[in-house]
């Protein structure tokens, strides 16, 4: 392993993978992860959707900004589709539907404008809904299913293809900076490095006062899932995602089962987050009033945690007071379908580049994501 590189990054998500892959290009790159392997925590455990409307201002513009390589990715980086279509359907019960305006006004300012559709809609869609549990709906086709998996081992196999070299079980105990470097110590191991990228996820703030800097204010999330089994002989892999028009609950298939969650966002310590009882009953019930599912029974469960700082927009840049650290933290819950094109901006900011041309067309500055705005 090299004594010294050009760039190290903690954390082996989604994010810290994607920096990786694209800093590859030119400079060396060491990834850390704590875990025994990448992607444990937050990646692993995600919904896995491609959604141009869903986030803050500046997540659109990147998600958006990310499609071209989701749809076209670089010769030979992956060997299956990244994106499935999925289509997602806004389902609101009578006393909901005024809110389908505001969505449908969301989505027509993205550039997707839905189509509107009264209740037969969701219900010859969703071939087990409930009888009048709807009053009407949105329907937006165009959003799709990620795969997670096959976008982060490629952007590890790419990384190490470049001759980035990846380290697990390499949790970091000390940092210190000495003549213009990093020594990361991470139990009886050191590395150096000259720039340090903090893709710590929900431990970001944590590894940001280990070097010095001063909190940006992030707070994981916990959000919990569950796979829940199909009723007997009903073939779910064609139903659309769906949403609920207060965002209060969604579903969608996934391994010839729904995925499920009441969406969360319960504030928690830095973590390996678990579902509570409470929260996987709730998302049962939930689900239950919008499909005729008298019996179910979640097949696995588990919780992720999404960090956010207080305007919800990730926190991408130098530290304006510690030399040589850079922050990519704060994805929420839009890590994964912003990776392609955040990866690529990180590269350009950590070289003190512009942003990418692709993502100042969306609208899109290294201002709105500088740790200078908090």
């Amino acid at each position: 392993m090299a004594d010294q590189v050009d760039v190290i990054i903690v954390g082996g998500g989604m994010a810290g993978a994607s920096a990786a892959f694209f800093l590859a290009d030119k400079h060396s790159v060491l990834l850390l992860e704590a875990e025994e392997h990448c992607g444990y925590h937050t990646t692993g455990r995600s919904a896995a959707v491609f959604e141009e409307n869903y986030g803050t201002k500046a997540i659109r513009e990147i998600t958006r900004a990310s499609r071209d390589f989701y749809e076209r990715p670089p010769e030979g980086f992956v060997d299956v589709p990244l994106l499935h279509q999925r289509g997602w359907v806004f389902v609101a019960n009578e006393e909901q539907l005024h809110l389908l305006d505001s969505v449908a006004q969301d989505l027509e300012d993205a550039g997707l404008p839905p189509e509107r559709h009264g209740p037969e809609f969701y219900e010859n869609l969703v071939p087990i809904a409930k009888p009048g549990y709807a009053a009407g709906c949105l329907w937006n086709p165009v959003s799709s299913d990620i795969d997670v998996d096959a976008l982060h081992q490629a952007f590890l196999r790419g990384t190490k293809a470049k001759g980035g070299e990846i380290v697990t079980r390499a949790r970091v105990d000390q940092l210190s900076r000495e003549a213009d470097l990093w020594q990361v110590r991470c139990g009886d191991r050191q590395f150096s490095g000259a720039i340090l990228v903090n893709a710590a996820g929900a431990w970001a703030d944590e590894l940001g006062q280990m070097a010095g800097c001063e909190k940006i204010g992030l707070v994981p999330k916990r959000r919990t899932a569950m796979l829940i089994k199909s009723p007997e002989g009903v073939d779910v892999m064609e139903w659309p995602a769906v949403v609920d028009a207060e965002e209060s609950f969604y579903f969608k298939p996934q391994s010839g089962m729904l995925l499920a969650s009441m969406a969360d966002a319960t504030p928690s310590p830095p973590c390996d987050a678990q579902p509570e009882e409470i929260d996987v009953a709730t998302t049962i019930y939930r689900v239950q009033q919008a499909i005729d599912m008298p019996t179910a029974r979640p097949e696995k469960t588990w919780a992720g945690l999404r960090s956010f700082v207080a305007d919800g927009t990730p926190v991408v840049g130098y530290d304006p007071k510690v030399e040589g650290f850079f922050w990519l933290a704060g994805q929420g819950g839009y890590g994964i379908q912003t990776a392609p094109m955040m990866g690529q901006l990180v590269a350009e900011l950590v070289d003190g580049n512009p942003l990418p041309q692709r993502v100042i067309d969306e609208g899109l500055s290294a201002e709105d994501l500088s740790p200078l705005r908090l």
